[in-house]
């Protein structure tokens, strides 16, 4: 018997309701996932069919695979999702990071074929074709991730053939190669208000914190937070001036996230220099080692990376200790900061830099993602010490 596959039959409270239709089942397609190692692992198709290219990463959270696809800070990579079954609740209309699906390519154990989630509007399969996605399940995702903690991140390609993948591969810039920032940042300048995205026409809500944004990769729900917490965020891209950026008369800055290695944002990290102590600042990881490099720091690549909901972090000023949601590959060498920076936070697993402050300059930041929908909620506070700093300033 076929497989039955959930259709939108009707609106109910605004969301979408479900009726039932028979359809084939997922492709049974072998596709084979190629490391730059030699290694394969091979499955069979998911989402589009072009073959694809990219570092893979792994993250280990259980839930989050929509706002894992469409984060920008995954720009570039294969994402391998260490959870055996992904996408039993489908996709929706309310939990998009950003415009589009960010990552090059997904790898899971297990996708779910009927969605069962009264909010869902299509399957992941249905989703990643329809966005152009490749993708491959089907294959021993503990095996893989046990390669790549063992190995480092590699250079993979998600392709049908032996020859595409040669193809693809032959024409793949690595990784550490290319700014993935350019890509992933706006091209203009805008608003977010109730509503989300603005133009820079729209009148600016009353009794809010203009809380000026430097956009390397921004995910929605950071302005959502900050737009809750207070602020009326404009969003700069990443090649936005010191100048650009302090015409528009912000109370306060933040430097968002995103993908890539912060050593080769010159521009950015300029213009963070330039804005140091003019504005309470504060950074979110890469911000975190964007503000590392304005003040002298240096960064270096992880292993393997950060990826999941579960990492513990210490703050040393408290003694807390909180656990995140993190995604990054690189890391901030503590020492290379000079007297003025000081480190706040670690990571118990590691022992790598969670977060610094600048002495005289009001500017903090950290390594993990406070605003991430799929992770714990320990360190939401964040947004609202924040938005206190800046009320205090002005």
């Amino acid at each position: 018997m076929p497989l039955l596959y959930d259709i939108p039959t009707k609106k109910r409270n605004r969301r979408t309701h479900y009726g039932r239709q028979r359809v084939p089942s997922l492709s049974k397609l072998t596709r084979t996932l190629y490391l730059s190692d030699g290694a394969r692992f091979s499955g069979h198709a998911l989402g589009a069919e072009a073959p694809t290219a990219g570092e893979v990463v792994f993250n280990t959270g259980m839930t989050g695979y929509q706002e894992i696809l469409t984060d920008p800070s995954y720009a570039g990579q294969i994402v391998l999702l260490t959870y055996p079954l992904i996408g039993n609740y489908g996709i929706n209309d309310d939990d998009f990071e950003s415009d589009r699906v960010q990552p090059t390519g997904l790898i899971v154990r297990e996708a779910e074929e009927v969605p069962s989630n009264w909010r869902a509007t299509k399957s992941l399969d249905r989703f990643l074709r329809d966005r152009g996605t490749t993708a491959i399940q089907g294959i021993d995702t503990r095996a893989l991730t046990k390669h790549i903690r063992d190995s480092g991140v590699l250079m993979g390609v998600i392709a049908d053939s032996d020859e595409a993948a040669a193809a693809t591969f032959a024409a793949a810039k690595k990784y550490d190669e290319t700014d993935f920032v350019e890509q992933v940042t706006t091209a203009t300048p805008y608003r977010w208000g109730r509503h989300g995205k603005q133009t820079m026409d729209e009148p600016e809500e009353s009794g809010r914190v203009r809380l000026a944004v430097l956009d390397c990769g921004l995910k929605h729900n950071i302005l959502r937070r900050f737009y809750r917490s207070g602020c009326a965020p404009i969003v700069f891209p990443a090649s936005a001036t010191a100048d650009e950026i302090l015409a528009a008369k912000p109370d306060g800055i933040l430097l968002s996230p995103g993908p890539g290695d912060p050593a080769r944002l010159h521009g950015a990290v300029k213009t963070v220099q330039d804005l140091l102590g003019q504005r309470p600042m504060f950074g979110i990881c890469l911000g975190n080692q964007l503000l590392c490099h304005a003040v002298g720091g240096t960064t270096y690549k992880l292993k393997f990376g950060h990826r999941g909901s579960n990492h513990p972090v210490k703050d040393l000023r408290t003694g807390k200790v909180t656990i995140t949601s993190q995604n990054h590959g690189y890391a901030v060498n503590a020492n290379s900061l000079p007297p003025e920076a000081t480190v706040t936070q670690i990571n118990l697993n590691d022992s790598t830099v969670e977060g610094i402050e600048v002495k005289g300059a009001d500017a903090q930041s950290i390594q993990y993602h406070p605003e991430a929908a799929p992770g714990p909620w320990d360190s939401r506070p964040y947004f609202a010490e924040f938005v206190e700093r800046i009320r205090a300033a002005a």
